[in-house]
């Protein structure tokens, strides 16, 4: 049954409730100088929410949205003027209405509308979430020329599929009109995303539209790398309701995140560009680093509540990092040793990143699952906890905790498989095989784990402190999940 509350629309902002945050400035004024693939759930609640603040001084950066896809997300925005509700995961929530979409647009249904907006001089920056497989790479990060959606685009038929089509050809048909190229901001989770992109679109526009063409995008066109932040949940009805309850209106298209937002982007935005820190974000001349921390730090950490927390018998990230013996040890775990391997200078204050980690970790507004977390630990220990060991066996600095972290990893197998559950990992069946000769021997069963090549390189599975540390660690967890120290 649809809410009888008013819709949210232009003309019904005037009926929201006190404390709900509008836009303030007048949309009437805001001109389209951003165009954005992907308008999903994370790009609404997290870089179009940095675009709302910077209207406010500068009305020159309103974002239209271009889907690749049909769906119903255009009819619910256009039936609301392009407003929706932001929901902010606090304690307590907060809602904002944002107003910087300035129009939704089908790339699948009317191609040439988008064309065009892409290829007016007055968009200055086309911004992506298209997630890591809407770049159409292949495992090692090049253009994957067997890509459906690439064949079709290199075809040539009239519509367009991949992003870095619709790129490549904008960018021709601004060149061939005598306009100056647009910077290209990626804003995915995806590992030096700008100049993966860049590489991408180089090879297509060679293959494409010939040599010279590819050589006028790598001299002119920008690709800024970046890093984004925050945990964003799906809008489901709950949230729909629980907005509508809030506002005074019915928005079909909320969403919400938690408080806290990171947009790192690296300082090479060139000239006539929106003044993004202006609205939040950190422009650095060293994004690899921000990623780093996030890598070692928040994911690191995720990755030990998840194990010991599961060990233990919690259920989500707060349970855990609330737990008296589980949440201080993680702590000394990014301020006193994960954080000991980050490189120096960049302008990341480690210390200060920890405490708002520890911060967002207690959110109880955000329910963040150790089971989910705990998934794809084969591909995911050796980034989050193994390359920190390797920087703290070079300095000469203790392993112990993070040997912890691994040996936790280990007897979660070993529980899962006793308790007849299927790991969710793509080891899975050499994990299973591993978990079912354990003996609860400390030597015998970490001989085995570490045994992994594909987890535990030779360099680390032969050291000896290392896999000292990580019998210790092994043999304390047997018989107590939470005897985390000596």
């Amino acid at each position: 049954m649809s809410d009888p509350r008013p819709r949210l629309t232009s003309s019904t902002l005037d009926r929201l409730h006190k404390n709900v945050g509008a836009p303030g400035y007048d949309r009437r004024k805001v001109a389209s100088g951003v165009a954005h693939f992907g308008p999903g759930v994370f790009f609404r609640a997290h870089v179009a929410w940095h675009f709302d603040r910077l209207l406010s001084v500068d009305p020159r950066w309103g974002v239209s949205a271009i889907s690749l896809r049909s769906g119903g997300l255009a009819q619910a925005l256009g039936e609301q003027d392009c407003l929706y509700t932001l929901a902010e995961l606090a304690e307590p929530a907060r809602f904002q209405i944002i107003g910087a979409l300035t129009e939704y647009v089908s790339g699948a249904d009317d191609p040439a509308r988008a064309l065009d907006r892409l290829v007016d001089p007055s968009t200055k920056l086309v911004t992506l979430t298209v997630t890591e497989k809407g770049y159409c790479l292949d495992a090692g990060g090049a253009l994957d020329w067997k890509h459906d959606d690439v064949r079709r685009d290199l075809a040539g038929g009239g519509l367009l599929y991949s992003v870095v089509g619709w790129l490549t050809e904008s960018l021709w048909r601004r060149r061939e009109a005598g306009h100056a190229p647009f910077t290209v901001l990626s804003c995915d989770n995806l590992s030096d995303n700008g100049p993966k992109l860049r590489r991408a679109v180089i090879q297509f526009a060679s293959e494409r539209r010939g040599p010279f063409f590819a050589q006028w995008i790598e001299n002119e066109v920008r690709f800024p790398a970046t890093m984004v932040d925050s945990i964003t949940p799906a809008t489901d009805e709950a949230l729909k309701r629980r907005v509508a309850e809030a506002t005074g209106l019915a928005d079909e298209a909320p969403v919400q995140r938690e408080s806290f937002t990171q947009w790192v982007i690296e300082d090479s935005l060139g000239p006539d560009a929106p003044d993004l820190a202006r609205a939040g974000a950190i422009l650095t001349g060293d994004v690899a680093l921000y990623e780093q921390a996030k890598l070692r730090l928040l994911n690191g950490a995720h990755s030990a509540l998840a194990y010991i927390g599961l060990l233990a018998g919690q259920e989500t990230t707060r349970d855990a990092m609330a737990h008296r013996i589980i949440g201080p040890f993680v702590e000394r775990l990014m301020r006193n040793d994960s954080a000991a391997t980050l490189r120096a200078g960049g302008g990341l204050d480690a210390q200060a990143y920890v405490s708002a980690l520890v911060e967002r970790f207690l959110n109880p507004a955000v329910r963040h699952t150790l089971s989910k977390i705990a998934s794809d630990g084969s591909q995911k220990l050796p980034y989050r906890i193994l390359n920190p060991v390797r920087d703290l066996l070079r300095a000469g600095l203790s392993v112990d905790r993070p040997a912890t972290v691994a040996a936790a990893w280990m007897r979660y197998a070993v529980g899962r498989q006793r308790a007849g559950e299927k790991l969710d990992d793509p080891l899975a069946l050499q994990l299973e095989k591993i978990a079912a000769a354990c003996t609860d021997d400390a030597a015998g069963d970490t001989d085995r784990f570490l045994s992994l090549r594909s987890v535990f390189e030779a360099d680390l599975a032969e050291n000896p402190r290392f896999v000292a540390a990580v019998r210790a660690a092994y043999g304390r967890l047997v018989g107590d999940p939470l005897n985390l120290e000596a």
